[in-house]
């Protein structure tokens, strides 16, 4: 079922604005809500998404989708959908580290406050650009009290960037000959696009310890 999804993204988006017409964007709204806002969905679709919908909303002529509404609204829903992770993660933060449970231990609670404290904003908008990390680095950005002020503006700033960068990408090359008929293809390389920066930064991790390995040996 996922595999379909990613595979025949543009059919069913195509489907969904046939049965729900305008309601369309309750049902996007809701699913850049959820991957953002909500920890324990992190496998929903976002980058291909939007890229889907930017190119839906290029050839729709029934001026249902239209790329002027659809651009603010996924801002909204993804700086929202980080609001709530990030009120979640400093909510439940301190119960978490209450003592109750050996794995939540104080001292990663002072490592995650400093290390926001240093490149928290950084984190907060490069994430968006990252799938599954964009759904973790809010909640542990109210974890480790990231000042809201500070967390907001680069939330505000990382989302309207994210969205606007798939939707109009999709929106201007999504229905190129070569895009519209691999389009299963073209939404894999989104997905593998998306992941560098996080395979990028697990292998620099990966050396780094390797050679303070080495080293301490």
């Amino acid at each position: 079922m996922a595999a379909d999804l990613v595979l025949h993204l543009d059919r069913h988006l195509i489907e969904l604005l046939v049965r729900y017409d305008v309601w369309i964007y309750g049902i996007l709204f809701a699913i850049i809500f959820a991957e953002t806002g909500l920890v324990v969905t992190p496998f929903l679709p976002g980058d291909s998404l939007l890229f889907g919908v930017g190119a839906l909303a290029a050839v729709d002529h029934s001026g249902t989708l239209r790329i002027g509404w659809a651009l603010p609204l996924l801002s909204i829903a993804a700086i929202s959908g980080n609001s709530v992770n990030y009120a979640i993660g400093r909510q439940l933060g301190m119960r978490a580290f209450s003592g109750r449970y050996r794995f939540f231990k104080l001292q990663y609670l002072y490592r995650t406050e400093a290390y926001f404290r240093r490149y928290g904003g950084l984190t907060v908008l490069l994430s968006r650009f990252m799938p599954i990390v964009r759904t973790f680095a809010p909640f542990v950005a109210g974890i480790g009290h990231m000042p809201l002020l500070r967390f907001q503006a680069f939330n505000v700033a990382g989302g309207v960037s994210w969205v606007g960068l798939f939707l109009l990408g999709g929106f201007a090359f999504g229905n190129l000959p070569w895009v519209k008929d691999h389009f299963g293809i073209v939404t894999l390389l989104v997905i593998a696009a998306s992941l560098l920066p996080l395979l990028s930064v697990v292998l620099r991790e990966r050396l780094a310890g390797g050679a303070r390995s080495g080293r301490g040996s």
